[in-house]
């Protein structure tokens, strides 16, 4: 018989709906559950029961999840390194960072970069279009 998990009284809810604003707010800092649980005005276990109830995942689940989807824009648009990503989306560690990566994505940062490097083009940036040499002369790019 499979375990249920009573949902949060909508008072809980709209606290735990603060700690969600302010993790998506300031992911890229150090957040702890005692943070969380101040701006809640609940105990870290309370607050952290609620909050997998409500959402599905734990606060720090979620702030995890925040990260790794900034990173993965930073990495697609920007040429910034992976460590100087790793720091900016709030990883103190360039190994949590991979690792976690890596578990969440499927590749390492540096590979999905490769990969997806071919996929999309950065705004601002002209892609490489191949056309017809015959379209070419026609729309006079070149002079016979």
């Amino acid at each position: 018989m499979p375990i249920t998990i009573p949902h949060p009284h909508i008072s809980t809810l709209a606290r735990i709906c603060r700690v969600r604003d302010l993790i998506r707010d300031c992911f890229d800092e150090p957040i702890t559950l005692d943070d969380c649980a101040l701006e809640a005005g609940l105990s870290p276990w309370h607050l952290l029961r609620s909050f997998r109830a409500a959402f599905g995942e734990t606060p720090k689940e979620f702030l995890t999840r925040l990260r790794l989807e900034r990173a993965r824009q930073l990495l697609t648009v920007t040429t910034r390194s992976v460590t100087e990503v790793c720091f900016d989306v709030g990883f103190s560690s360039l190994g949590t960072f991979s690792v976690l990566f890596k578990r969440h994505v499927g590749r390492s940062p540096k590979e999905f970069r490769r990969q997806v490097r071919g996929w999309v083009s950065v705004p601002g940036t002209t892609p490489w279009a191949f056309i017809p040499c015959c379209f070419a002369y026609r729309f006079g790019a070149f002079a016979l």
